[in-house]
């Protein structure tokens, strides 16, 4: 299995966040946890960020 890692400009992108945004939701455990790639730089799974997408359509859709 391949796993390919997004860095956050592309998550900014595929998401419509903000970087500021991103880090909050973060913090709050509401955004998935970027994974180490060395020194500074991060990245994030892109299954993860396209489960959390998947969740946020299906609870927007969901009936009161």
């Amino acid at each position: 299995m391949t796993h390919k890692i997004l860095r956050l400009p592309d998550v900014r992108e595929i998401t419509g966040l903000s970087r500021s945004s991103i880090y909050l939701r973060i913090a709050n455990s509401e955004f998935p946890k970027p994974i180490s790639l060395g020194g500074r730089a991060v990245g994030w799974l892109e299954s993860d960020i396209q489960n959390w997408l998947v969740e946020r359509i299906e609870g927007s859709r969901e009936v009161g």
